[in-house]
């Protein structure tokens, strides 16, 4: 049987306070982790691919981004859309009043799934907000992952929408470490962007006497960032509801050649996602590293600290090792769920089951609903071909495997 991501514990407790005015959005929640718990009972490894309920809708609602962080698989130091036309981005993004067309399909079909907007950064989206505001009347608990550009002007329309979950980037606790970690187009400030984005939206929640959206804290954990993640902490535990440290997505070159390898024998063509996430970094002091993250651990246990998760929830230095140095290891983590609870969406509207490696498409948002393509043979052929064969190659370190 396969591991799966769990919530902490803390993190519930600390968070059912703010949740517990919205029972919606917490049963949402709730039936996510059941299924998950449950989930090697409801998707025996003979499946012949099905999905049930669809848990979550994940939009890479937009490939535009003002940063160009160095752990980007998309526009990082190897990034998949570096150079690519920023014109033809534009073109081919989904308009608005399709997505919230395809979200009317998905309520009549009986699902309510939550919705995760991320990008490129998702408020460069200028439908941003009426998607939004859309999910969420229709009863889809809506996340975003951002690196805080336009929070500030937004923050009043998130708030009263209300947006569940505000997933912030912060990878420094200083202005110098974190934009040196994420350089903005032509010098922009981004660490200003987020404390003035976390400020405006603290306030309008005051304002509303609201606990929404949860804030998060999103910590990619890099060679810029490894020795400062107690000071991340201490610098944003007033401002945040809690904190997720990722150890980072990244493959090596011998993965991804195994992964094209792989995938072309399964599927008949080749990938190309998988080299935009090749990376080379490595901390030079794993005690280092795992003291601060036991460090994280300890600091916020107490009930007025603002709960610490680490993906994936690796401590001591021989499993940190392995992690960075030995591609190959999966800790245990052998099989997707997210392949049969997760929808995800590109920025064009191709629909793929992977979220990092999608070049596996079953279809096009913009001629097909996602209720006509969640069980179509293509979809099926997919979850089949991991059920039957396993893992492949590039699984081992993506966000889908570990981190969903």
């Amino acid at each position: 049987m396969g591991k799966h991501s769990r919530v902490g514990l803390g993190v519930v407790l600390k968070s059912m306070r703010q949740l517990l005015r919205h029972p919606w959005i917490y049963h949402k929640l709730a039936a996510l982790q059941l299924e998950k718990g449950l989930f090697n009972l409801a998707y025996p490894p003979s499946s012949e691919g099905r999905g049930h309920r669809i848990r979550q809708v994940s939009l890479r609602i937009t490939d535009f981004c003002n940063l160009r962080c160095h752990t980007c698989g998309q526009w990082g130091d190897r990034g998949f859309l570096r150079g690519q036309d920023l014109k033809e981005f534009k073109k081919r993004e989904v308009p608005a009043s399709r997505y919230i067309e395809v979200f009317e399909d998905l309520k009549r079909h009986g699902h309510r799934p939550l919705l995760y907007l991320w990008g490129g950064e998702p408020m460069l989206y200028e439908g941003a907000l009426e998607v939004i505001d859309a999910a969420t009347k229709l009863g889809f608990p809506t996340s975003i992952a951002t690196n805080g550009t336009r929070i500030a002007s937004f923050a009043e329309r998130l708030v009263k929408a209300p947006l569940f979950l505000m997933q912030v980037s912060i990878d420094g606790p200083t202005a110098a470490i974190h934009n040196r970690a994420r350089p903005g187009v032509g010098g922009a400030d981004n660490f200003a962007d987020i404390r003035a984005g976390l400020a405006a939206v603290q306030q309008a929640r005051k304002a509303h006497r609201s606990g929404l959206p949860l804030i998060a804290s999103l910590t990619t954990i890099s060679r810029e960032n490894y020795r400062h993640l107690l000071e991340i902490y201490e610098a944003f535990r007033d401002k945040v509801d809690l904190f997720v440290f990722y150890l980072a997505w990244w493959i090596d070159k011998d993965r991804a050649q195994a992964h094209e390898d792989d995938f072309s024998r399964r599927f008949g063509f080749k990938p190309t996602r998988p080299w935009g996430w090749v990376g080379d970094w490595q901390p030079d002091d794993y005690r280092e590293l795992n003291r601060q993250l036991e460090e994280l651990q300890h600091r916020s246990r107490a009930w007025s600290a603002p709960p610490v998760t680490i993906i994936p929830p690796f401590l001591g230095e021989a499993d940190l090792r392995t992690y960075y140095t030995d591609h190959r290891a999966n800790f245990g983590f052998n099989r997707c769920l997210s392949i049969f609870q997760v929808v995800e969406v590109n920025s064009n509207g191709d629909l793929s089951p992977c979220r990092d490696y999608h070049d596996y498409v079953v279809g096009n948002l913009k001629e097909k609903t996602i209720t006509e393509l969640w069980n179509s043979e293509a979809y099926k052929k997919f979850r089949r071909s991991l059920a039957k064969e396993g893992l492949m190659p590039v699984c081992s370190r993506c966000c889908g495997l570990m981190g969903y």
